[in-house]
């Protein structure tokens, strides 16, 4: 009526202004990757999340920044570019872990899962503290059994086997016979040595090397992990270690299933026949049915994340969809950094192709190496040229060149200030470190 009065009356009538919808809540910033209470029949623990990924991205960073591992981190995103992958990306964070078959004493380390647990003795809330880990390669398989913490050392010193040395000297690399603190150093500044002789659980001086089969037998964590594990563990802890890829474990009531893919050295078919038959006595035992297409299903895609099985549970895309969606941070932690471009340094050219994606994929894996070799993708002609460095000297370029040819079996060129001069003003393709 009013309006319609101002009308008619030759008044203009505004109406009162709209209020704004209220903005959308921050995201928060990182969810807990540590350190969990798990209480009574319960073994599943913490929460999945997710973060969009940015051009220059590696797998290898986001997984150390959020306690994960490189194969994890890969296994819950399949088909993504550990080294390049695609901008714009929500990746998946699996930070909700099923707690391995065994007792709840000491540190428990599950091989394929490569994660370690630690549950702290006395203690009334269940807690446990989980970090990943780097396990023995193939032909060096970690041991699996009952082992104790028999001695701790800060800033160890290096003593590598005979047959290590063998090797490394096949390689054209001699090692000697000790090997000091220091960053060469493969066991980092904390080792906790094990009643089986030669067996450690230590840090590395290859941190990217955490969730990969890359030891001589040992457990690795990165440095900050053993740096948080080593004052907790004293001696004469217990340390079992198990290689269970399929985990059955219970959360809010629901039965969860957890599946990687299994080393080849284990028989995956009597896996699967062994975990078919837990499960048909826990239908009979307990009374529930299992939702078998769906076990078949979490057994093929093998993807590393907890999924409930029992008939009428949400389907495992719910999960993921439901995942916190995390904020960015402004840096990865611990991401090597590109030192700055000198026209007086040496460069070793590293790798040569006509692919832009793989001179970058090239340059990713180099600066992630142990210790990081630095380098750049750049435009060269018709195709892409890998360069690493810039190193002070010759002698340091042909070191680096060595490392290449031993590690990544790359033949490598090494370039004097001269060419760096050349390369200086060439514009580096967008990659991780910058």
């Amino acid at each position: 009526m009013a309006a319609a009065s101002a009308l008619l009356g030759g008044c203009a009538f505004t109406p009162p202004p709209r209020e704004a919808p209220p903005s959308p809540p921050p995201l928060p910033v990182a969810v807990e990757k540590h350190q969990f209470s798990v209480a009574g029949d319960e073994s599943v623990v913490g929460h999945l999340a997710s973060v969009e990924t940015r051009e220059g991205d590696t797998l290898s960073d986001i997984a150390r920044h959020y306690g994960l591992g490189f194969r994890e981190l890969t296994e819950a995103n399949p088909g993504l570019d550990p080294w390049v992958p695609e901008a714009g990306r929500r990746l998946v964070l699996p930070l909700q872990f099923t707690l391995p078959d065994a007792p709840r004493k000491g540190v428990v380390i599950n091989l394929a899962t490569m994660r370690l647990y630690h549950f702290p003795p006395k203690s009334a809330d269940g807690a446990v503290s989980t970090y990943p880990v780097g396990i023995g390669k193939e032909g060096r398989s970690t041991p699996t059994g009952y082992m104790t913490v028999v001695r701790k050392t800060e800033f160890p010193t290096w003593y590598p086997t005979e047959n290590i040395r063998k090797d490394h000297a096949l390689k054209g690399d001699p090692l000697p016979a000790a090997v000091s603190p220091g960053p060469d150093n493969p066991l980092g500044d904390f080792a906790m040595y094990l009643s089986r002789p030669q067996y450690l659980i230590h840090g590395t001086n290859k941190p990217y090397s955490i969730g990969f089969r890359a030891s001589n037998g040992c457990i690795r964590l990165y440095p900050e992990d053993i740096a948080a594990v080593f004052p907790e563990v004293k001696p004469g802890a217990a340390v079992r270690i198990v290689n269970q890829p399929y985990l059955v474990g219970r959360k809010g009531g629901q039965v969860y299933l957890e599946a990687h893919e299994p080393y080849e050295e284990l028989n995956q078919a009597r896996l699967k026949s062994e975990l078919t038959a837990k499960l048909k006595r826990l239908e009979k035992k307990e009374g529930i049915v299992l939702d078998w297409p769906k076990v078949e299903q979490v057994l093929s895609e093998a993807r590393g994340i907890p999924v409930p099985i029992q008939v009428n549970s949400p389907p495992a895309s719910a999960a993921l969809a439901q995942a916190t969606q995390l904020q960015r941070p402004a840096a990865w932690s611990g991401r090597p950094e590109l030192p700055p471009e000198n026209a007086n340094g040496w460069l070793v050219r590293a790798a040569t192709t006509r692919e832009e994606l793989s001179a970058r994929r090239v340059a990713a894996v180099l600066n992630h190496q142990g210790p990081p070799i630095p380098a750049r993708a750049v435009k060269s002609g018709d195709g892409y040229e890998v360069l690493a460095g810039p190193f002070k000297d010759g002698k340091e370029a042909k070191s680096a060149a060595k490392r290449l040819k031993i590690d990544l079996e790359l033949d490598a060129e090494v370039r004097p200030p001269a060419d760096a001069v050349r390369v200086a003003g060439a514009k580096p393709l967008p990659q991780t470190g910058q």
